[in-house]
């Protein structure tokens, strides 16, 4: 699978020149815009499952944030907290000009989604979370290790040149505590190739990243959830149970705090909910932008 047949469904390539750094855009389609976050170490291929479907009667917008799997290393100075990210996709959408979108955000970006509901309310008309850190879960335990490397005086570019050999990559895509914990089915090597590219290529990239492995904060989370009884936005929490790193009551609970809100389950799945299983993320979100809010939980 070519590199660049990973991005070719999600549309038009554009750049936005930010104060905090160069954020890479796709656009595909007309309609109500959808603005898809991806979460951490992945990029915006992760959602090249669900855009082409959607972009027939929506505007998808998705991008490479800041989150360790971009390509175009940030600004030294740039806050690439959890936070911080949020205020950039919030930049991000204004710069784009946009306005009531549904925002999208799965993994560690469905926490910056809800950071971004709670921070940057204006623009967002509906918010969907699939499994995703929240509340004190951040980060899983599972991946706690990851904050406690990032610690260490490592320089960015031996630990950069230490990913190269395609292998390293992949064993880490295929390790319970790594990538391979977050699918439930096959992912093709040349996706996660894609996904650490910018890491092996590019120091500053891995500087980026290490950054906001050592912001990590529960805090971030917990301040997030006590905003969320003040969101009159729609809201549509759609999981995968079953998830190892994101549990199921975090669902119900999710549900249960946002004033309005739809609770929906993903089967065959895991974390990466738009990998495993793109024809049920597709038919929940399209049925969610259509039609709005519904009382039922189904399963």
């Amino acid at each position: 699978m070519p590199e660049q047949d990973l991005t070719a469904g999600l549309g038009a390539q554009t750049v936005v020149d930010l104060p905090a750094g160069p954020v890479r855009v796709y656009r595909r389609g007309a309609g109500p815009t959808i603005v898809f976050v991806h979460g951490m170490s992945v990029n915006a291929a992760a959602w090249r499952r669900v855009v082409p479907a959607l972009a027939d009667e929506f505007d998808c917008v998705t991008a490479d944030w800041p989150f360790g799997a971009h390509q175009m290393p940030m600004s030294p100075d740039a806050d690439l907290s959890a936070p911080g990210i949020a205020d950039i996709i919030a930049s991000t959408i204004e710069r784009l000009g946009l306005s009531d979108v549904t925002l999208v955000g799965n993994d560690g970006g469905g926490l910056l989604t809800q950071v971004m509901v709670t921070r940057h309310p204006h623009r967002i008309g509906r918010v969907v979370l699939t499994n995703c850190d929240a509340y004190e879960n951040f980060p899983p335990p599972e991946f706690d290790y990851l904050c406690r490397v990032a610690r260490l005086p490592v320089s960015p570019r031996l630990a950069s040149a230490a990913l190269r050999p395609a292998f390293v990559g992949r064993l880490f895509g295929r390790w319970c505590r790594g990538f391979g914990g977050l699918h439930r089915h096959p992912v093709p090597d040349a996706v996660i190739d894609h996904h650490l590219r910018g890491l092996r290529e590019s120091p500053e990239v891995f500087r980026d990243f290490v950054k906001f492995l050592r912001s990590v904060d529960a805090e971030h989370a917990i301040t997030a959830a006590r905003g969320f009884g003040d969101v009159h936005q729609p809201v549509l929490v759609a999981w995968a149970p079953g998830d190892r790193f994101f549990p199921e009551h975090h669902a119900h609970r999710l549900a249960a705090d946002f004033p309005d809100a739809r609770l929906e389950f993903i089967d065959d799945s895991n974390t990466w909910v738009a990998e495993d299983n793109p024809d049920r993320v597709i038919e929940l979100i399209r049925g969610f932008v259509d039609g709005g809010r519904s009382p039922s939980v189904s399963r």
